[in-house]
C-alpha cells in the first residue's frame, strides 16, 4: 500500500507538472522566452522554463522520511518526468487532428511546435521530450538522494551558472569598455554565455561552496573568535569603507543604463524602508501608501515647476522639506481616524485613502490647480553649486542619500524605546495598552515617519523625471511595496533592500519579456512563501517567531545532559 501511495504521489506531481508545462506553452511563454539564450547553442531561457517542469516534478516525488529505497526513488522520479511530457506532446498531436488551433490559441504557432519537437518530426520529436523530461525526472529524484555537503554545492554551481547567463547582456553591457574584445568572445555568445564559460561558472561555484562549508566557514568562525576586540573593529570598520567605496563607485561600473534601474530599485527601497515602519515594526497594514508618494511628488511640482501651474517658483532644496511635511501631515491625518482599526478594517480603509487621493489627482475638480490628467511639467531639477542634476548618476547620490538617512532612522528607532513600543503594538495592541504604551502617538508616530519617506521619495521622483502624471500613482505601487518588504522580511532592514534587488531590480532587467513580468512576479511571490516565509532576509526576531516549534524540538541542554549520563 504504501508503495502504491508513493507511486500515486509521483503521478499527481507528473501531471500537475505537465499541466504547468502545457500552460507556459500554450500562453506564449516558452516562444517568447527561447530568444534568450542561457547557454549559446545549448540551453535556452524557453526550454529551461519547459524542462524545470519535470525536474521539479522529479524532486518532489518522494521523501527521504518515506522509507522509499533508492531504486524505487529513481523509478517515481522517471514516473512523474515521463508524465510531464504527455500533455506538451499532446498539445502537439493536436495541432495535427485541429489545424485552426490557433484561431482559439494564438500563441500555439509552429515555432512553438518546433521547440517542443526540437525541430524534428512530431513523432520523433516527441519521443525526443518524452526521453528527455524522463531523464530530468530521474535526475530530479537522484539528486535529493546525495548527501547535503554534495547537494549544496552542485546547486550553487547550478544556480550561479543560471544566474550568469540569464544576466549575460547585462554583464556585457558592464564588461565591454573595460575587457578586450577577444576576451568578450571567448567568455559570451551571441546572447548568453558560453559553454566554456558556463563550465567555469559551474566549477569554481562548486568548488568555493565545497570549501566554505568544508573549511572557510569554520576558519571564519575561529579566527573571529581569536581576534581581538581592537582589531575586530578595525576590521568592521575597514569592511564597512570598502562597502561604501563600492558603493559609491558603483555608477561608474555600470553605466547609464544600469544606474537608471539602480535609481529606480533605489527609489523603491526608499518606500519601503517608509512603509516597513508602518507594517513591519508597528503591524499596521497600509494599502494606501502610495498616496504619500503623490502628495510629495506633487507638492515638489507645484513648488519648483516653470509652467503655468507654479505657486512658489521655489528651488529642488527649498520645496523638498515642504514636501516632506506635506506627507507627513497627510499621514497624521490617515492615522487619526484609524487609530481603534486593526486588521482587515485598516487595511480597507488605508485602501480607500488611497484611492480617494487617486481620483483627487486625476478629477477635473482640482485640474486647475494641480493638473488632471495632463499632469504637471517643467519640475525643477537639483543644483549645487551651479552643477544641475541632470544624469541618472547624478540623482543616484541623491537617492542613496535618501535611503542612507532612511536606514539610520529606522535602525535608531528600532532600538530606541519607540521601536519596542512599535513591537509590542504589532504582538498584540490590547497587552501594549495594559502595559502602559499609549496607542494614540506610538500609531501617528509610525504614521508619520513611514510617510514622510514615502513624501521624500516623491519629492526625488518628481524631479528625476521633470513631470509627473496621475497614473504613475495607482495601487500596484502600494502592492509592489508591501511585497517587497515581505519578500525581503518583515522589520528587516537589509530585507527591504533584498526584497526591492528581487521584486523590481530583476524584472527591469527582463523587461524584454514584459507582457509576463507581472504573471513572474506572481509566482515568485508564491514560491518565496512557500518555502521561505520569514523572508529572504528576515529580522532575528521574525526568524524566531516562525522557526519556534523547530527550536522547539531539538534537544536542549538538560536532555543532552541526561544521555551522557
Amino acid at each position: 500500500m504504501a508503495q502504491t501511495a508513493n507511486f500515486s504521489k509521483a503521478v499527481r506531481l507528473g501531471l500537475i507538472a505537465g499541466i504547468v508545462a502545457l500552460s507556459v506553452s500554450a500562453i506564449g511563454m516558452v516562444q517568447t522566452f527561447d530568444v534568450r539564450d542561457i547557454i549559446t547553442g545549448v540551453l535556452t531561457l524557453g526550454q529551461l522554463l519547459l524542462f524545470s517542469t519535470a525536474l521539479v516534478a522529479g524532486y518532489f516525488s518522494w521523501q527521504k522520511g518515506e522509507g522509499v529505497a533508492p531504486v524505487g526513488a529513481i523509478l517515481r522520479g522517471l514516473v512523474a518526468g515521463l508524465l510531464t511530457a504527455v500533455p506538451p506532446i499532446a498539445l502537439v498531436f493536436l495541432t495535427i487532428i485541429w489545424p485552426g488551433i490557433r484561431n482559439s490559441f494564438v500563441n500555439v504557432s509552429a515555432d512553438l511546435i518546433e521547440i517542443l519537437t526540437f525541430g524534428q518530426t512530431p513523432v520523433v520529436g516527441s519521443l525526443m521530450l518524452l526521453v528527455i523530461m524522463g531523464v530530468l525526472g530521474v535526475i530530479g529524484a537522484a539528486f535529493d538522494l546525495l548527501p547535503r555537503r554534495i547537494q549544496k554545492p552542485l546547486f550553487s554551481g547550478l544556480l550561479w551558472t543560471l544566474v550568469i547567463g540569464l544576466l549575460s547582456e547585462i554583464l556585457l553591457l558592464i564588461l565591454r569598455p573595460y575587457t578586450p574584445r577577444s576576451v568578450l568572445n571567448f567568455l559570451f555568445g551571441a546572447k548568453g554565455i558560453t559553454p566554456i564559460t558556463a563550465v567555469i561558472v559551474f566549477v569554481l561555484a562548486v568548488g568555493i561552496s565545497a570549501w566554505w562549508d568544508a573549511q572557510g566557514k569554520q576558519a571564519m568562525q575561529h579566527r573571529r573568535a581569536e581576534m581581538a576586540p581592537a582589531k575586530a573593529k578595525q576590521l568592521r570598520r575597514l569592511n564597512i569603507g570598502l562597502g561604501v567605496a563600492f558603493v559609491l563607485i558603483l555608477p561608474v561600473i555600470m553605466g547609464t543604463y544600469l544606474t537608471e534601474v539602480a535609481d529606480i530599485v533605489g527609489t523603491f527601497i526608499l518606500m519601503g524602508l517608509g512603509l516597513n515602519i508602518v507594517v513591519g515594526f508597528a503591524g499596521l497594514l497600509d494599502l494606501g501608501y502610495v498616496a504619500f508618494f503623490a502628495i510629495g511628488a506633487y507638492v515638489m511640482g507645484l513648488l519648483t515647476t516653470q509652467g503655468d501651474l507654479g505657486i512658489g517658483g521655489l528651488s529642488f532644496w527649498a520645496a523638498l522639506p515642504f514636501s516632506v511635511l506635506a506627507a507627513t501631515l497627510a499621514g497624521i491625518i490617515l492615522g487619526v481616524p484609524v487609530l481603534r482599526m486593526r486588521g482587515d478594517y485598516l487595511a480597507i480603509v488605508t485602501l480607500g485613502f488611497g484611492e480617494i487621493i487617486r481620483v483627487l489627482v486625476v478629477s477635473d475638480l482640482l485640474k486647475p490647480y494641480i493638473g488632471g490628467a495632463q499632469g504637471i511639467l517643467q519640475i525643477g531639477k537639483p543644483q549645487v553649486m551651479g552643477f544641475v542634476f541632470v544624469q541618472p548618476e547624478h540623482y543616484y547620490y541623491l537617492i542613496l542619500a535618501g535611503c542612507l538617512l532612511a536606514v539610520f532612522v529606522s535602525w535608531r528607532f528600532r532600538d530606541a524605546r519607540i521601536g519596542r513600543r512599535w513591537m509590542a503594538l504589532r504582538e498584540d495592541e490590547d497587552v501594549a495598552e495594559a502595559m502602559g504604551i499609549r496607542l494614540v502617538s506610538t500609531k501617528l508616530m509610525a504614521f508619520a515617519t513611514g510617510a514622510a519617506f514615502s513624501g521624500l521619495a516623491g519629492a526625488i521622483f518628481a524631479s528625476r523625471l521633470s513631470s509627473i502624471f496621475p497614473h504613475s500613482f495607482n495601487l500596484l505601487i502600494s502592492i509592489n511595496v508591501l511585497s517587497l518588504i515581505i519578500v525581503g522580511g518583515l522589520g528587516s532592514l537589509p530585507g527591504v533592500v533584498v526584497g526591492a534587488l528581487v521584486l523590481v531590480g530583476l524584472p527591469e532587467l527582463l523587461r524584454e519579456f514584459a507582457e509576463y513580468r507581472m504573471l513572474l512576479y506572481g509566482a515568485l511571490l508564491i514560491v518565496t512563501m512557500l518555502l521561505r516565509p520569514e523572508g529572504l532576509w528576515p529580522s532575528p526576531i521574525r526568524r524566531r517567531e516562525l522557526h519556534a516549534a523547530e527550536l522547539d524540538h531539538r534537544p536542549d541542554d538538560s536532555e543532552d545532559a541526561k544521555s551522557m549520563a
